[in-house]
C-alpha cells in the first residue's frame, strides 16, 4: 500500500534560531534556567514559528466525536446514545470543554466524524460523517482502509482550514463512547505492551466491568493478531513503521481517533503548536508519530491523565507533560488547561526585560544573595 503520498509532509524543527533563542531566554533578569518549563516552551514555540518573538493566534480547540462498534461488548458504562447527548451538550455550551475553553480565551469546533445517532445540521457542528460508527472489532476490522484514509483526509482538511484563518496553536480532543477500548488496543499493539498495563476504568467500570473489558479486548487482540504478525509487529523497544501503524488504526481505531491522525499531521506540516491531551488524543499520535516520526517536534503534552495505561504511553513519547491534575474526561480538557502556560512562556520572552535593559548586573557581578 502507498498511502505516504496522501500524507502530509512533516518536516523536522528548523534549529537554525534555538541558539540564540536560547541567549534571549538566558538573558533575561532571572538566573538562567530558574523559570523551568516556561523557557523550555518558549523555546520550542520559537522554533515552531521560526520566530524570535512567537505569538498565539486564534488557539483553537478541535472535538471530534464518534461511536465505536465494540461498545456493543459491554465495554462501557454508559449507553452508546451518550455520545450524540454529548455532541448536543458540546453545541449548547454545557460541556466542560466548552466551559474551559471560554474561560481561556479559547475556540471550540465539533466535528461529527460518524456518531451513530444521526445529528442535524446546527450552528458550530461540522457534520461530516464517514459512517455511523465503526464496526465491532471483537469481530472483524474497525473501519475499511477507504474509510480510515478518508478520516485522515478529513481531519487534515479541518486544520488546513483553521490554518487558513490564522490559528498557530491547537488542541485535539474527542467524545465517543468505547474509545478508550479502541485506544488500549491501539496502545497495545504499537507499544508492543500487555493489553492489561493500557486499560483503564474509562467512564467508570467497577472492578467486574474491568475484568470484563479485559478479557473482551484481550480476545479481540488475538483475533487479530494473524495479520499484525504479517507486519512485524513491535517489541517494546522497536518502534511501529508506517504500515503497522496504519494497519491498528484500521483494525481498531474510532473514526474521530482517525481524524485526530490526520489532523496532528496537518498541523504540525502548518507550523502549529499541538497541545497533545490524554490518553485517547495519545493514542491517536501513536498513529501520526509512527507515519511522521517528526510530528512529535511540534507537540506539548499538556497533562498526565488519570486514565490506566497514560503514563506509559507517555514514556513512551519521552514526554514531561505540563500538568498532573488526575483528569480522565477527555473533550481536549487537560489540552485547553495548558494554554495559559503558553501564554506565559511567550510574555517571559518577549515582555520581560534583558539584564541590559533593566539595568540589571549580570551574573559575573552578582553576589550569592541572589539564589
Amino acid at each position: 500500500m502507498n498511502f505516504s503520498s496522501a500524507l502530509p509532509l512533516v518536516e523536522p524543527l528548523d534549529q537554525s534560531l534555538r541558539a540564540e533563542l536560547q541567549h534571549r531566554i538566558d538573558n533575561k533578569t532571572k538566573p538562567p534556567g530558574s523559570l523551568g518549563r516556561l523557557e523550555t516552551l518558549a523555546r520550542q514555540m520559537g522554533l515552531i514559528q521560526r520566530s524570535l518573538q512567537p505569538v498565539i493566534v486564534r488557539p483553537l480547540m478541535i472535538v471530534f466525536a464518534g461511536d465505536h462498534g465494540i461498545a456493543s461488548e459491554d465495554v462501557s458504562s454508559y449507553p452508546q446514545a451518550v455520545t450524540a447527548q454529548m455532541v448536543a451538550n458540546f453545541l449548547s455550551g454545557g460541556a466542560a470543554i466548552n466551559v474551559l475553553s471560554r474561560v481561556n480565551d479559547v475556540l471550540l469546533e465539533v466535528v461529527n466524524a460518524g456518531v451513530a445517532t444521526p445529528l442535524a445540521a446546527a450552528e458550530g457542528l461540522i457534520n461530516i460523517p464517514l459512517a455511523p460508527g465503526t464496526r465491532n472489532f471483537a469481530h472483524e476490522r474497525a473501519m475499511t482502509r477507504d474509510q480510515a484514509l478518508a478520516a485522515l483526509a478529513a481531519g487534515a482538511a479541518r486544520v488546513r482550514h483553521h490554518a487558513a484563518l490564522g490559528t498557530n496553536v491547537i488542541g485535539l480532543g474527542e467524545m465517543g463512547i468505547a474509545n478508550t477500548s479502541a485506544a488500549a488496543c491501539l496502545m497495545s499493539r504499537l507499544c508492543g505492551v500487555s493489553i492489561d498495563e493500557c486499560v483503564g476504568r474509562g467512564t467508570g467500570l467497577d472492578n467486574a466491568g474491568l475484568a470484563k473489558k479485559r478479557n473482551v479486548l484481550a480476545a479481540a487482540l488475538a483475533l487479530h493478531a494473524a495479520d499484525a504478525g504479517s507486519l512485524e509487529s513491535p517489541e517494546a523497544s522497536q518502534a511501529p513503521g508506517p504500515l503497522e501503524a496504519f494497519d491498528a488504526l484500521e483494525t481498531f481505531g474510532g473514526f474521530e481517533i482517525a481524524m485526530m491522525v490526520g489532523a496532528y499531521l496537518a498541523a504540525a506540516e502548518a507550523g502549529m503548536t499541538i497541545l497533545v491531551d490524554g490518553f485517547i488524543a495519545g493514542a491517536a499520535l501513536l498513529v501520526a508519530d509512527a507515519l511522521a516520526p517528526a510530528v512529535r517536534e511540534y507537540c506539548v503534552f499538556a497533562h498526565a491523565s488519570n486514565e490506566a495505561g497514560h503514563r506509559r504511553m507517555l514514556d513512551y513519547f519521552g514526554a514531561q507533560p505540563l500538568l498532573t491534575l488526575d483528569l480522565r474526561l477527555g473533550e481536549g480538557t487537560g489540552a485547553v488547561l495548558a494554554v495559559p502556560l503558553l501564554r506565559a512562556a511567550l510574555a517571559m520572552l518577549n515582555e520581560m526585560a534583558s539584564f541590559a535593559s533593566a539595568g540589571v548586573a549580570g551574573r559575573e557581578v552578582q553576589t550569592d544573595a541572589w539564589r
